[in-house]
Order: structure tokens, then C-alpha cells, then sequence
């Protein structure tokens, strides 16, 4: 009898870590689902940014690269 309560015990314990592990499992899997939708929303603002940015290739027509605005 001893040796089939030890296996029930073990089985219960077994039992509550599974169930344990499945929290967590769905917890981390949450999280990771809120952290990709932060990295979209990242991703669709840096490209937004970069757009308003003026291309580095392109300046103001009449203004040289040295060309120092004048002096009031």
C-alpha cells in the first residue's frame, strides 16, 4: 500500500508542476505576442520617420554644401 500512495503523490506532484508549466507556457507566449506587435508598431514608425527625412543626396536648390547663410 505504501508504494501506491508514493506513486499517487508523485503523480499528483507531477500533475501540478504540468499545470504550472502550462501557465507560464501561456504567460511567455503572451508576452511574446504583445512584444511583436511593439516591434510592428516600431517598425511601421521608423518607416513613417525615415520618409519625412529628406534623402542626405538631396539639397535646396542655390545652397552649397559650404555656402554659409549671410549675416544680418
Amino acid at each position: 500500500m505504501d508504494t501506491a500512495q508514493e506513486i499517487d503523490k508523485r503523480l499528483t506532484d507531477l500533475e501540478i508542476k504540468a499545470s504550472f508549466g502550462e501557465d507560464l507556457l501561456e504567460e511567455l507566449n503572451q508576452v511574446i505576442v504583445r512584444q511583436q506587435q511593439q516591434i510592428d508598431l516600431l517598425i511601421r514608425e521608423v518607416s513613417e520617420l525615415r520618409q519625412q527625412i529628406p534623402e542626405a543626396g538631396t539639397r535646396q536648390p542655390g545652397l552649397a554644401a559650404n555656402d554659409l547663410p549671410p549675416r544680418y
